[in-house]
């Protein structure tokens, strides 16, 4: 069937929705929309049997839904359901035009309240691709005609500012939800060490006696505010007169934070509390856990110094395998480009983020102390979706997405050009950086880029991972996996620090010389600014087969 997927964005759904349409031997092409007319002519010049919109912001004009059949995904505010603490919610794909519902899907609410890109990114899409297939099917009959729908949770009304407001002196859990309600877009407004800011990444902390309101520490970035019975962590905020820019809360708070602890042992605050970890490391047996979670997958400078840190204290230690997880959201996302933005000097500020993240993609591949294991719980983009190749094993949750596509203006880096043509071969790396496009779990095991894939439920997926890593912590298997990996390192007839040089020869070019557009294009990108690349080159782009 001939399918056109219009979108808003190609956003980790429509990534998604199109790697899993293709490979079930759709014909499906993509049109990124600008305006009515816009969509009017791209449909016209598709001609499909079926239009599906899994993340559409504007209407479809009835040009298009009086002509071809168009369905559109509808979740429903997803900020209603945090706020509300709603125990189900559920996705619909409804007919454009009318309330015919062709297919919904339900599932129960976590009950800590998620944040609003985790519920999105997690049972929202897998809700979604199973309305998405049951849809394509009935469109198999042209005789097909989808009933009237119900209730359906996206004839919830929306929450606003007032919906989201919140005091300083209520509970944490109070304001925990809100925070999460509105996380990604549009943050809650609020006030921060005296600035009116709108407020992401909300952690729960403990203090006692704390004033609410109050700025009782920092660390990592991120500040902790008193509550009425507690504290939060702000990993994030956005300047509420400002650019609408997120960055580390410690970043724009700046000078406001002057007296203010750099630890969460600050005065009033319970020596036990829980404090606010981007990144943590446990061992069981045989067996070494290094977890990393950024916010959107975004790696300062800072984030990678810590990462490389922890990598090296995790590698140093007497288990025979390390498993170095990102997070359900997000691997990794590459480099964190707000903060290179809002910097003083950007392209200083990018070019140390740059050798820095490289710096972590030379330890993995280098580490022969353990056999490592790179698991890919979460998606993965631009550098981030490289940053894990070189471990000895690549383990992917199902459904997740590899997006290497990079249209910032800047050469990749992380060591890919000796990773990727060991992992896929010459031929195939190279189409994978010029094609520009994302790849599934499923579909990087078959070319290579993957070894493993794992369930897609997140507590399986560890339960697997855990076995995984255990089959490989084999005293036998680990010592000889180790000493061939110390070997063909050895006998490279290039040495690693060739590749290195060679691609910060090329990204100086980019930083420095601009020879790009980084500049522009970066900008463009944190103030959520239209950029062609993208569109031009994915508009009429459907799977094709990587390998000659």
């Amino acid at each position: 069937m001939r399918i056109l997927l219009l979108v808003s964005a190609f956003n980790g759904l429509s990534q998604r929705a199109w790697c899993a349409l293709g490979e079930a031997g759709h014909d499906v092409g993509l049109h990124i929309t600008k305006n009515s007319e816009d969509i009017t002519a791209g449909v016209r010049a598709a001609q499909p049997d079926l239009i599906l919109c899994p993340f559409l912001v504007d209407r479809v004009p009835e040009q298009v839904w009086s002509n071809w059949r168009t369905v559109v995904l509808r979740p429903g505010p997803l900020d209603r359901a945090i706020v509300d603490g709603a125990g189900s919610w559920g996705v619909s794909a409804v007919q454009a035009g009318g309330d015919q519902v062709w297919a919904g899907r339900t599932f129960a609410m976590p009950a800590a309240p998620p944040r609003k890109g985790s519920l999105y990114n997690g049972p929202v899409s897998d809700a979604a691709m199973e309305c998405l297939f049951e849809t394509v099917e009935k469109a198999t009959d042209p005789e097909f005609t989808a009933p009237p729908g119900t209730d359906s949770p996206d004839a919830r009304p929306a929450v606003t500012q007032a919906d989201r407001a919140f005091g300083w002196a209520e509970p944490t859990g109070h304001i925990l939800r809100r925070i999460r309600a509105a996380d990604g877009s549009p943050g809650v407004r609020t006030e921060v060490g005296g600035l009116e800011v709108f407020a992401y990444d909300a952690h729960p902390g403990l203090a006692f006696r704390a004033q609410p309101g109050a700025l009782l520490g920092r660390r990592q970035g991120a500040v902790l505010v008193g509550t009425g019975d507690g504290a939060i962590w702000l990993g994030h905020l956005r300047d509420a007169a400002g650019p609408a820019i997120k960055l580390p809360a410690t970043t724009l708070l700046g000078a406001r934070l002057r007296g203010v602890p750099n630890s969460p042992l600050g005065p009033g605050i319970e020596p036990e509390t829980p404090s606010y970890r981007q990144i943590r490391y446990r061992r069981g047996g045989a067996v070494g856990w290094l977890a990393f979670d950024f916010y959107n997958g975004a790696m300062s400078a800072g984030h990678c110094r810590r990462l490389l840190a922890a990598f090296r204290h995790a590698a140093a230690q007497d288990t025979r395998v390390l498993v170095l997880r990102g997070g359900a959201d997000s691997f990794s996302n590459g480099l964190h480009l707000n903060v290179i933005e809002q910097a003083a000097d950007p392209a200083a500020t990018a070019w140390a983020n740059i050798k820095a993240f490289t710096a972590i993609a030379r330890e993995i591949i280098t580490c022969s102390r353990q056999v490592v294991i790179s698991a890919y719980a979460g998606s993965a983009s631009a550098g981030g979706a490289l940053l894990g190749l070189g471990a000895d094993v690549v383990a992917a949750r199902a459904g997740i997405v590899l997006n290497p596509y990079n249209d910032r203006g800047l050469h990749s880096a992380e060591l890919h050009t000796y990773t990727l043509p060991r992992r896929v071969g010459a031929e195939a790396a190279r189409r994978l950086v010029d094609d520009r496009l994302p790849v599934s779990a499923t579909r990087a095991q078959s070319l290579g880029l993957v070894d493993e894939v794992g369930p897609r439920h997140p507590d399986a997926y560890t339960d697997w991972l855990t076995e995984l890593a255990e089959r490989h912590s084999d005293a036998r298997s680990a010592r000889a996996k180790r000493a061939a990996k110390a070997k063909r390192l050895a006998a490279e007839p290039v040495p690693l620090d060739a590749y290195e040089a060679r691609e910060l020869a090329e990204l100086s070019q980019d930083v420095f010389a601009d020879r790009s557009g980084f500049a522009e294009r970066r900008r463009a990108f944190v103030t959520k600014a239209p950029v062609d690349t993208p569109a031009a080159l994915l508009a009429t782009s459907a799977p094709r087969p990587v390998h000659a």
